[in-house]
């Protein structure tokens, strides 16, 4: 087999801005020629490479058209070699000048990795047995203006990946495999769906009111309506719609949109499915379920048993079963089912130490908030998980003989949630009586509770007939069955910070701030023929901006403490300059994050601060902060904190505002502060 050559160098910036204008040089010569490349208007691409290296016997010397990028060319005087990727995958082509003329010849080798190239020839097999078309006529159908990335090979910059997934897709063949594997998955739901007799219809991503699921919702604004509307956070609610209308099963593939906190397994848009199935319950929806995944695994997979990161995971139906308060009870030893009351279930929940906002939770509140910090993460095996509470299911039917139990299952694999499924309530009264408590909740802070829809209701109140209905998260599936270890490798584009755009908070910390014109300065867009402009436009910004006039006449802080602290006990607490090295949404938590701190001892400082209302995890990596390092571990959501960071906390026009207090990043880690 023709080895491809591999670059190890990376190339320096002054190195790429040369490659640059060497590119545009070559462009502007092949424009002056007449052969301007793109100008070509189509090519006849009649054989993809992989189908020529699947059935060799049945191409060897037949005439072949192929297309696509050359990803390596070696050079042999008289004749040369290059790798040429198409659509399903890459293959050889060896180029001789006696073949396709001298002229053509002396072109190709003018031509740069990264370019789109067609090629005419018939198919053979080298002396090494490689599979390769012999070239007979070369078109240059596209000219790359940039050289191809040596970083993204062996994907050592991911989040360079995933800013630039065009150039992820044509360097990783693994990146385009879990594509491809994506748009198999959902093309066998559909079939598998469509051969149940469910109908796909479309709902509205823009809704006036946000409700279906409990989130926060985006806003946007109408212009011709002159009305706030909210991008969808479910499909619900048009799709129980849909059942009372009629259409007894139905299904919608599409994207939802929630303006919450970015993870692993989160992103702010992502792609569902809702299966909604008249006359049956949750057990109609867990056949259902297995089925798909079942299915989809054995597809891509060609196997029901697979890993995830490393952990065996077994797809065969059926799954296990197990009610919540038994899978709490299992991984803490605490019946919080069993407790008299809700004082004694809070009791627990401060024994476990469970972080709960609400004072007055019930136990419903609790086992939710239990299961969530102790249990979700250690089940590994396909689990549907049962007999939800009440509290935090309104949109489902109570469990037969109960009154604060429901019929509603959700599916975890490897620690996280892959399915949510409902025996759904189909009383118009009890959907009301549920809506007015969600309404409380959103009244008392809670902004993910849900609203009232009024359209929905109506619906509801012409009857809807008993009805199953699920969700299932597309990304979360596609990353289990590709083996992806984060949401960002299975979404083409995922939702990432603008590359050098600061937050609100850092443009305040570096609005005062002087910085002096460099005097090496090079054009960061690597792309500018004279770098005279950009140096003298970087002058003219960096002059020391004018004082910033700041109008404290709207702020409230809180009165000062009126009791002393003698000075002993105060100089016993230390005050230390932290690192974060890493910071993270905690599960489950709407406030909390996870630093993970340098605090110059050499072993890494878990904090927990309940500041993500007001900070993305990934605006705080990299900054130096301060924290109280000898406060006692104190366990929160299932993790010990060890510390305190400091913030500034003040209001504002009646709104509470918070700043996380940043040094200067010369500051070491480790260092005392007086």
């Amino acid at each position: 087999m023709e080895q491809r050559p591999e670059q190890t160098q990376e190339i320096t910036a002054e190195q790429l801005s040369e490659l640059l204008q060497i590119r545009r040089d070559k462009l502007a010569a092949l424009v002056a020629e007449g052969k301007d490349p793109f100008a070509v208007i189509r090519y006849d691409q009649d054989t993809h490479s992989a189908d020529i290296q699947a059935d060799f016997d049945a191409y060897e010397n037949k005439e072949v058209s192929i297309a696509g990028r050359m990803m390596s060319k070696r050079i042999m005087g008289k004749a040369s070699f290059a790798h040429v990727l198409d659509g399903k995958g890459d293959i050889q082509i060896y180029v001789k000048r006696d073949d396709v003329g001298e002229e053509a010849y002396a072109a190709f080798k003018t031509w740069d990795i990264g370019d789109i190239v067609g090629v005419k020839g018939f198919v053979f097999k080298t002396k090494t047995g490689e599979v390769s078309v012999h070239a007979k006529e070369l078109t240059l159908l596209s000219k790359s203006l940039r050289p191809l990335p040596e970083k993204f090979h062996g994907l050592k910059d991911p989040e360079l990946r995933y800013r630039q997934r065009y150039v992820d897709l044509f360097m990783n063949d693994k990146v385009r495999e879990t594509f491809r594997k994506r748009s198999a998955i959902i093309a066998q739901i559909r079939r598998y769906l469509d051969g149940e007799g469910f109908m796909e219809v479309e709902t509205p991503v823009l809704n006036t009111v946000a409700s279906g699921a409990s989130a926060r919702p985006f806003v946007t604004h109408h212009n011709t309506l002159d009305i706030d509307m909210y991008m969808r956070i479910a499909t619900e609610l048009h799709l129980k719609m849909c059942i009372v209308g009629g259409l007894e099963r139905v299904y919608e593939i599409g994207r939802l949109f929630r303006n919450e906190g970015m993870d692993a397994t989160h992103n702010p848009e992502f792609t569902t499915i809702e299966v909604y199935q008249a006359y049956t319950d949750l057990r109609g929806m867990m056949d259902l379920c297995e089925q798909l995944f079942s299915r989809c695994s054995e597809l891509v997979n060609g196997t029901a048993k697979i890993s995830y990161q490393g952990q065996p995971v077994d797809l065969t139906p059926p799954f296990r079963r197990l009610s919540m308060n038994d899978a709490v009870k299992e991984y803490t030893g605490k019946d919080i089912y069993g407790c008299a009351s809700d004082e004694e279930a809070r009791a627990i929940a401060r024994e476990l130490g469970l972080e709960l906002k609400d004072k007055t939770a019930t136990k419903g509140k609790i086992l939710a908030e239990a299961f969530d910090a102790f249990v979700e993460e250690k089940l590994m095996e396909p689990t549907f998980i049962i007999d939800y509470p009440i509290e935090n299911s309104p949109l489902t039917k109570l469990k037969a003989g109960s009154k604060d139990i429901v019929d509603r299952f959700e599916l975890f694999i490897c620690g996280h949630e892959y399915a949510n499924a409902y025996t759904e309530l189909n009383d118009p009264i009890d959907q009301r009586s549920r809506f007015i408590q969600q309404a409380q909740e959103r009244a008392k802070g809670d902004d993910e509770a849900m609203q009232i829809d009024e359209d929905f209701m109506a619906a509801m109140e012409y009857g809807m007939p008993p009805t199953g209905g699920i969700g299932i998260g597309i990304d979360r599936m596609v990353m289990l069955l590709t083996d992806s270890p984060t949401i960002r490798d299975v979404i083409l584009f995922p939702t990432m910070k603008p590359k050098g755009q600061k937050s609100q908070a850092e443009e305040v910390h570096t609005a005062t701030e002087y910085a002096a014109p460099n005097a090496d300065f090079e054009c960061a867009c690597n792309t500018c023929p004279s770098q005279e402009a950009c140096k003298a436009a970087q002058e003219a910004a960096q002059t020391a901006p004018a004082e910033e006039k700041i109008d404290f006449s709207n702020v409230e802080i809180e009165p000062l403490f009126k009791d002393y602290v003698d000075f002993e006990t105060f100089s016993k607490s230390d005050f230390r300059a932290v690192k974060v090295l890493a910071c993270e949404a905690v599960p489950k938590s709407k406030k909390l994050l996870k630093f993970t701190l340098d605090d110059g001892t050499g072993e890494n400082r878990t904090i927990l601060s309940g500041i993500h209302a007001f900070y993305e995890p990934e605006q705080l990596i990299g900054k130096t902060c301060v924290a109280i390092t000898n406060l006692p571990p104190r366990p929160m959501m299932g993790l010990e904190s060890c510390g305190m960071l400091l913030s500034a906390l003040h209001k504002e026009n009646g709104e509470e505002r918070l700043n996380l207090l940043m040094l200067d990043p010369h500051i070491p880690a480790g260092a005392k502060l007086y």
